[in-house]
């Protein structure tokens, strides 16, 4: 079965076409990065701008690239929650008129679970696993019973880790996205400079918050310019790093260990960090648990993972109509639509 994948949640539009969940045929992907640099972060409006003048564009290379016409193609899958409302609206709304010109079904695909899909194309993992789900606006440790069954047992409570990260950066100096700079400096730095916090969060063993690490680097910034003190900030970048491994690796062993799961997946645009997938690796290999990361071209937004995604969720017996519409905030264990 040969699923079109759309993905248009936040500043890249990309378009897919996956066999069977597993079998990328194509993925394209136009970034919006070097125009969102001149702002230091993503304009909702423009992004979705950017994504009505290149989705037509960049659904002709996918299905080229793949060697098929629209007409081969079984199933239409889209990204419809959650993002940002804007870019979310362009995809759905472009994927309903092509699920309507053709008369294919219309699979709706959560943008998180397609993250978690990302690993199903990239190196064969199946279910069930507990995965940390780490982006810019989410920190999730979900357990995956099933393709489609997902069970939240911790999220971060204020700022997600992608965030935490782009503002220490920005803080740090580094442009936008400045996720990537701080990894890299962390590398060159002493991360025994600095001491910061861990928060832990009353209730939960498994939630997260990043907020009051992130205030304490931009405390630690602005101290050091009152009182005219220079920083290393490779030294200040290695220590946040390696406070952020602690946390994620605390809370993921311990939650492995309870619900005696034996497989952790990385996904999401963090898990590109190469300092939480070092930690994490001899975290597992200490634990003889296995571990499962996709390569860097599937951590970020693609539509390969939700045409993956999309084609379970239509296994699952999920589609919809004409009244999709895009939703701005959703759990991942929504599972609002009909059986067809």
């Amino acid at each position: 079965m040969k699923i079109l994948g759309i993905e248009s949640s936040c500043d890249e539009t990309s378009v897919a076409v996956v066999e069977d969940g597993i079998k990328v045929l194509s993925n394209v992907i136009v970034s919006q990065i070097e125009e969102h640099q001149l702002y230091g972060g993503v304009v909702p409006e423009i992004a979705s701008r950017r994504h009505c003048e290149s989705i037509v564009k960049v659904t002709d290379m996918a299905l080229n690239q793949a060697g098929l016409s629209l007409e081969q193609i079984d199933a239409i899958a889209v990204t419809y929650a959650p993002g940002l409302i804007g870019a979310l609206l362009v995809g759905v709304n472009f994927a309903k008129g092509l699920a309507l010109a053709t008369q294919k079904p219309l699979i709706p695909v959560h943008h998180i679970r397609g993250h978690i899909a990302a690993n199903y194309i990239s190196n064969g993992v199946k279910p069930p696993f507990l995965c940390m789900i780490m982006s810019g606006g989410h920190s999730h440790i979900v357990r995956v019973k099933s393709y489609t069954e997902f069970e939240i047992i911790g999220r971060t409570r204020d700022d997600a880790v992608g965030e935490a990260y782009d503002k220490a950066a920005r803080a740090l100096g580094f442009p936008y996205p400045g996720g990537i700079h701080l990894d890299k400096a962390a590398a060159l730095g002493d991360k025994t400079t600095f001491c910061f916090p861990k928060p832990k969060v009353e209730g939960s063993a498994y939630d997260f918050s990043f907020s009051g690490l992130k205030t304490a680097v931009l405390n630690l910034i602005h101290n050091a310019k009152q009182k005219g003190v220079s920083l290393n900030v490779n030294d200040v970048a290695a220590c946040f790093q390696q406070t952020v491994c602690d946390i994620i690796a605390q809370r993921l062993m311990a939650a492995a260990e309870e619900f005696g799961e034996r497989k952790i997946v990385l996904a999401g645009g963090v898990s590109a960090n190469r300092g939480i997938r070092a930690r994490m690796q001899q975290e597992c290999e200490q634990c003889q648990i296995e571990l499962y990361m996709p390569p860097l071209c599937y951590c970020g937004d693609n539509a390969a993972m939700i045409a993956a995604q999309g084609y379970f969720e239509w296994k699952d017996k999920k589609a919809t109509g004409m009244d999709l519409n895009a939703v701005a905030s959703l759990p991942i264990t929504d599972n609002k639509f009909n059986i067809i």
